[in-house]
């Protein structure tokens, strides 16, 4: 390496040491968020962890099935719902991640495929569940994809949409009478605050497809983090009075397989100055588990969380009349795949 370029490598890195001290002062700074009035407030926060959240629980009995297996959250996940003596079913995108996933879990697992943008899969993998003839006690919606770096379409609708909502949709339609006959079924729907990376009026129900104006990644990852809210909010509102339930979360900002199309300078930046705003793994997985699991949350649903706890999201995810649209436009967009009685 040349002076001139090792030095334009040492200032990039002092930048994005500065950057990183702000940021982390920012973040210790920032206001409360606002909890939901008579919401759960919990124990936990931004630092617990997947096993810090439930320690103490014997998940002997219980039955847990989880998307997105292979890395990630989404292992973690299943590490610690193992851990805990649930019996987890773990779905990957072929049958071989799956297997591998759950060989690492070190407990109670059956591997399960199934590809989110393919909804022959999405029936079949369902059916498979079906055919083990147990009640669901945790319906964890984790898998999904991020900032796809061109428009891609399956089905004539943009990829993100479809692997994000439409898939999962189709799932937990397909696997809602598992969920309703545990004694206390619970869906957690993984969102994101990316969801304010959503077009202004929302869902652009006019434009599913992504093909008018410029391609954005961050925007069609918004729109589907948004519409994984909005179907939480819906799905609790369809379920009530039956004791299931239907929360959404906000894992956090991690590095993880998730990030595996940004641009090679955004990898750089998390490398650099991750470790200011980045929770780990173990963190990130903490919400989603506390929310499958902790008996404060019985009876709770149509939350949003994030740092294991209710927020008030604000904008679009609370707007009840676009999740009720969203769910009719889901269930015309996918009905060859549903149940009957959906």
């Amino acid at each position: 390496m040349n002076r001139r370029s090792a030095l334009a490598v040492a200032g990039a890195v002092a930048i994005a040491g500065a950057g990183a001290l702000v940021a982390r002062r920012a973040w210790r700074t920032r206001s409360a968020p606002q909890v939901p009035a008579g919401a759960p407030v919990g124990p936990f926060g931004r630092d617990s962890t997947a096993e810090e959240v439930t320690a103490g629980l014997d998940l002997t009995g219980k039955v847990a099935l989880v998307t997105g297996v292979s890395s990630g959250l989404g292992a973690e996940t299943l590490r610690v719902l193992t851990l805990r003596g649930a019996h987890v079913l773990g779905t990957a995108r072929t049958r071989e991640k799956a297997v591998a996933a759950c060989a690492a879990a070190g407990g109670r697992a059956t591997p399960l495929a199934l590809e989110l943008t393919d909804f022959e899969s999405v029936a079949a993998c369902a059916d498979e569940v079906r055919r083990l003839g147990t009640p669901l006690d945790m319906l964890v919606c984790n898998a999904g994809v991020m900032a796809l770096p061109r428009l891609e379409q399956v089905y004539g609708i943009e990829k993100h949409f479809v692997t994000n909502h439409l898939g999962h949709f189709v799932l937990v339609n397909r696997l809602l009478d598992a969920v309703l006959s545990a004694r206390e079924g619970r869906v957690v729907v993984v969102s994101s605050r990316g969801y304010l990376w959503a077009p202004p009026g929302g869902i652009e129900f006019d434009n599913l497809s992504g093909a008018r104006g410029e391609y954005d990644p961050n925007r069609a990852y918004g729109q589907s983090k948004l519409a994984n809210g909005l179907f939480s909010l819906e799905l609790a509102r369809r379920l009530r009075g039956t004791g299931a339930t239907s929360n959404s979360v906000h894992p956090g900002i991690i590095r993880t397989n998730l990030g595996r199309h940004f641009s090679p300078w955004k990898k750089w930046l998390g490398e650099v100055i991750g470790w200011s705003f980045m929770k780990s793994i173990p963190a990130g997985a903490a919400t989603q588990c506390y929310v499958a699991t902790s008996p404060r949350l019985a009876g709770a649903s149509g939350y949003y969380f994030a740092n294991c706890n209710p927020e008030v999201p604000g904008g679009h995810m609370e707007d009840r009349e676009l999740a009720a649209r969203l769910w009719d436009v889901s269930m015309e967009l996918t009905r060859a795949y549903l149940p009957a009685a959906a």
